[in-house]
Formats: structure tokens, sequence, C-alpha cells
């Protein structure tokens, strides 16, 4: 009996990112999200409320004193029309703020439902081996679209935040995670054209010994880092098509292969997006990754068969148990 193949994702749909918005369809999926605990919350409307009334009165004071100087007596009349104007500028503020991440979340689930993945609005400090993952404080996940078929891989923005006060930085990155079958090496594909005046936009260096090079040109646009003794694993991955496909985007992707993932890193970028040319250009780009890694297995199996009977020992490494319970929390 032959092993039934994987099933096959579905064609790539992305009219959930653009047509009409049912409103009777979005307050049912707003309510079906709050009810399941990943849907949008009452109190974050009340609290963008809070803020935005808080700015209205501060501005309204510094106003305030400027025509009561101005106006004299009459301020008496006009003070309180500006501040119910203020009032209702700020709620009305608050609440399309509001009604804009509602839409956003219904457009992104309904695209991820259409294409055979999930769609969670935010996770705190994933637990992911990357190199951005366990830099600063404030992790946080947003706009996260995940699925299984034909391997598991999700699309995300990132932010943390470096520093305290006055001396406080934030850090916007888009990602993409692939899950491999084994665990691999540290890889890391370092894209030129995203970098700064002062070398990489990776928050990691490497040395000049552990980098390798690439075919035709593409050393112009890659620089590619890898351990001794796996050479041969790292030019197999990435070959010129794979190049090519990052090189599609006006602002390369950064790779790296950690453990037993792959990811795909895009600096103060959203990858999760309401842009349909950017899902097909990813879904592609993923798809010719997702391709060349199963050649990767089976090239990879064919070596290792080939060592073991050559007399070489051969061991399988562990999947990380951080890794093994994220993707059994999808």
């Amino acid at each position: 009996m032959s092993t039934p193949s994987p099933a096959a994702p579905p064609a790539f749909d992305a009219r959930a990112l653009t047509e009409p918005v049912d409103r009777v369809r979005l307050a049912a999926w707003s309510r079906e999200a709050r009810a399941s605990g990943v849907g949008p919350r009452t109190g974050q409307i009340v609290l963008v409320l809070v803020i935005a009334l808080f700015i209205a009165f501060v501005g309204f004071g510094v106003v305030g004193v400027f025509l009561s100087v101005a106006l004299g007596s009459s301020g008496g009349v006009v003070m309180p029309l500006l501040m119910l104007v203020v009032i209702g500028l700020a709620v009305w503020g608050g609440i399309a703020w509001w009604n804009r991440q509602l839409v956003r979340g219904y457009r992104l689930a309904g695209f991820a439902a259409a294409n055979g993945m999930g769609y969670l609005p935010r996770l705190a400090d994933p637990q992911l081996p990357g190199m951005i993952f366990s830099l600063g404080h404030g992790r946080e996940a947003t706009d996260l679209v995940r699925g299984t078929v034909p391997r598991f891989a999700e699309f995300a923005n990132f932010r943390y935040t470096t520093g305290s006060g006055k001396n406080s930085q934030t850090h916007d990155w888009g990602y993409i995670a692939i899950k491999l079958d084994v665990p691999l090496p540290n890889i890391v594909l370092d894209a030129q054209a995203n970098n700064g005046f002062f070398g990489t936009n990776l928050p990691a260096a490497y040395q000049g010994h552990q980098r390798l090079s690439l075919e035709g040109d593409f050393d112009r646009y890659f620089a590619l880092y890898c351990p001794e003794g796996y050479e041969q694993d790292a030019l197999y991955l990435f070959t010129p098509d794979i190049m090519a496909r990052f090189m599609d985007s006006a602002s390369a992707f950064d790779v790296e292969i950690v453990d037993d993932w792959l990811f795909l890193y895009a600096q103060n970028r959203p990858v999760s997006t309401l842009d349909p040319a950017v899902w097909a250009q990813m879904f592609g780009t993923v798809g010719v990754v997702i391709t060349k890694l199963q050649q990767w297995a089976r090239w990879r199996d064919e070596h290792l068969r080939a060592a073991g009977a050559d007399g070489v020992s051969v061991h399988a490494e562990p999947a990380p148990a951080a890794a093994a319970r994220f993707a059994g929390s999808v």
C-alpha cells in the first residue's frame, strides 16, 4: 500500500483582503472571536478612548488659554462649544481607530481561512529560536497567519523594545517561520540590500571565515554564513533560483536556519499585511523554499545512507522541546 501524499494547499485566494466588508458578518466575527478568547477586547477600545480624551483635554487646555486671552468675555460662550467639539473629535477618532483594527483582523482572518490557514491577533513573547526573538523586552508578535500544509509556516509581525525611558527604542520586524524536518546548524543568509552604512542590519555579527561564496553574481547581493563542515548543505539549499526569489522584493529577506526552523526576516517592513500583492509574492517565495527543502531532505537522506554504508555512525538529533511545543499549539 502506498503512503498517501500530503494534501495540497488551496489555491491562493486574496479576495477577503479587498472585497467590501459585510457589517453583519463583521459583527458576528467579532462576537465569535471574543468568545474564543482571540478577538478584540472591549477594554482595548475603552483604553483608546481614555487616551484620546486625555490628549483632547490637554490640547483643549492649551488652546483654551490662548482663546480666553484673545476673546475676553466672549470666551464664556465659545469655550464650552469648543470643549464639546474636541471631545466629539476624540471619541470619533478612537472609534474610527478601533473600527480599522476590527476590520483588519476580520480581513486577515478571512484571508487565512480562504487559504487553509488560521489567524491569531497577537502572541506575547513567541518562543522561537531565531536571533530576533530573545532581544529586548515587551516582545510581541501580531497578526499571525499560520498553516500546516504542506508543512508548518507562520507569517507575522514582531516588535520588541530596547532601553528604557528616554533611551528606549522600538524595533519592528516582519518574519516568516517555516518548520524543518530535522535540526540543522545555524546558517545565515544576509541580504546586502537592506544593510546600513555600518554593515549588516541583523542583530548578530559573523566572522569572515564563515562566509561561503555563492554562484554567479549573487555574492554582490547576499552574504552566506555557515559552520565548518556544512558547506554542502548550505549551498544545496541556497541555489540561484532561491536567491532570485529573495531578490524579488525591493527590500530582500534575510534568512536564518536555527535548530529545526527556517526564518525569513524583513526589518521595518510588515509581513502580515492587507496588500494582496505582498501576500502573492510571499506565498510564491515560501512555495519555492518548501520545494527546495523537500529536495534537500531527499538529497540529505541519500548522503546519510551512503555515509552509513561506509561505516560512518549517523545519529539523528531530537527536535528542541520549545519548537515542538510551539508546533503543537497551532
